[in-house]
């Protein structure tokens, strides 16, 4: 005979909670804190929105800044050569092709650089050298544009003018981007200092990411009798070749906004050439050597629009670049928990 006790209970389930029922929750439990927690919450709940908001904040008002420009240009702004404020024709072109050519260069030359330097750091290096190569490496980073300018101008310019210059001339003279009379500042001399400038940039998250993946990766490759040289090539740099894709995006994003040791070296001329010999412009150095003097307003407002360029560029690149880079983190994540899941049954 079936007791109360042995039936079947009837009572229904509860109903998940709603959002507004989560939220009333945590509101409760909330008010039941410290006063002192409670400041502590709202204070860097201030500081998370702050820091979401700059970002659109910086766009809205370069907009508002760049519209008599956008109204009076349009789109041909953007393709147009001449740059003359006293006749108030203004084009971006210029700009956009030296900011363009100097950080592709500058990757050409630092990307071998990083890489190399990164997988000797995260797979070859001694460990007793690790740690102070990286330090030194990353030392690079700490030192101030203006103090890589002005290296530029007193060792890297006679030098590239004297040595390097007319040496490219005389064995790459039937080339166009090595024609032309050897002056030392330039669309070169920008790249190169660039490429020195962001090494760090792309070796620190290059090697990260190599430390990301999963030592069962190089442990099944040397398993095969595979070579140190063969387990990078064929078990650690595929896997974590997006993540080194986004430390490429984010040097070239640095290259592309770096503004006083490009302004120290390129030359500071708005024409487009073929010869990397030639003094070139970017968008970060035209808006530093301008914007202080500039008096007319739609001079003003066509700064406005290449920062306004500049900052779109940036910031694209950046959100590409850190999705690159943590796709590779979850992706190991992934591998490591499956590997201790098959080891624990």
């Amino acid at each position: 005979m079936k007791t109360a006790a042995n039936a079947p209970s009837t009572v229904d389930p509860p109903a998940p909670a709603s959002f507004a029922e989560k939220g009333r929750d945590k509101w409760g439990a909330l008010q039941g804190v410290h006063w002192g927690d409670k400041i502590f919450h709202y204070t860097t709940g201030t500081f998370a929105i702050l820091v979401l908001a700059l970002p659109l904040l910086m766009m809205v008002m370069l907009i508002a800044a760049s519209r008599l420009s956008i109204t009076n240009f349009g789109p041909a702004f953007l393709v147009d050569t001449q740059w003359d404020p006293v006749r108030e024709e203004f084009g971006a072109l210029p700009f956009i092709f030296g900011t363009v050519v100097s950080s592709l260069l500058a990757l050409l030359l630092a990307v071998p650089v990083s890489l190399g330097l990164a997988i000797f750091l995260s797979e070859l290096c001694p460990k007793k050298l690790r740690k102070p190569l990286g330090f030194f490496s990353e030392l690079l980073a700490a030192i101030p544009s203006v103090v890589y300018g002005f290296w530029g101008i007193f060792v890297m310019l006679p030098w590239l003018r004297d040595s390097v210059q007319p040496a490219l001339a005389r064995w790459f003279g039937f080339l166009p981007i090595f024609q032309g009379q050897a002056l030392g500042f330039g669309m070169l001399a920008a790249a190169m200092i660039l490429a020195i400038m962001i090494v760090p940039t792309i070796a620190s998250i290059s090697r990260d990411v190599l430390r990301a993946v999963p030592d069962t990766e190089r442990e099944a490759a040397i398993a095969l009798g595979a070579t140190p040289w063969e387990t990078i090539r064929h078990a650690v740099l595929p896997m974590a070749k997006s993540g080194i894709l986004g430390a490429v995006i984010l040097g070239l994003n640095r290259a592309l906004g770096e503004t006083m040791a490009v302004t120290m070296v390129i030359g500071n001329r708005p024409k487009i050439s073929a010869s990397l010999f030639d003094p070139s412009h970017s968008m970060a150095s035209v808006i530093a050597n301008e914007l202080i003097e500039a008096e007319k307003d739609i001079h003003v407002s066509s700064l406005s629009q290449i920062a306004l360029l500049l900052f779109g560029v940036a910031l694209v690149m950046n959100l590409g670049a850190r999705w690159l880079v943590s796709g590779v983190k979850r992706r190991a994540a992934k591998i490591t928990a499956s590997v201790k899941l098959e080891t624990s049954k």
